[in-house]
């Protein structure tokens, strides 16, 4: 099975179909895979295959899909939600994030587990979760500025 299907199956199990519209706004989230889009970056790009389709159709795919966990919804500070798709493991990655530019680095690995294990057994606290952003500037711009 591909993604494709595994998210269809997802769906189909959960009552939804992967109807058109849903299926364009999910190919375009994972060929754009890397670059974290927003919603209304999400639209125009569907709107380039489908001008039919309404940036409300695109909201509420986005939110169904969230709501699903068959995408995250991030916020990096910059006022715009963005999404990737659900990553099948026990914590999010980090994120490296671009003052000058925007762009976005994915951070693979659990850089905080041993922190998490020294909160859970001082703190008694079960943690299940967390988030963690980094804000810099990326080699590029970071060399521009030079």
């Amino acid at each position: 099975m591909n993604e494709i299907d595994d998210i269809k199956e997802s769906l189909k199990q959960k009552g939804f179909k992967l109807t058109t519209q849903r299926r364009a706004i999910l190919d375009v989230i994972i060929e754009n895979r890397e670059k974290h889009l927003s919603s209304e970056e999400i639209y125009e790009l569907v709107k380039e295959k489908y001008p039919e389709i309404g940036l409300a159709t695109v909201y509420r795919t986005l939110q169904l899909f969230d709501e699903l966990g068959v995408i995250y919804k991030l916020n990096f500070d910059d006022g715009r939600s963005r999404y990737e798709l659900y990553h099948n493991e026990d914590h999010q990655h980090h994120h490296l994030i671009c003052l000058k530019c925007g762009s976005v680095i994915e951070m693979e690995g659990d850089l905080l587990e041993n922190l998490e294990e020294a909160i859970e057994n001082t703190k008694n606290f079960q943690i299940v979760d967390h988030n963690v952003k980094f804000f810099g500037y990326c080699s590029k711009c970071k060399q521009n500025k030079n």
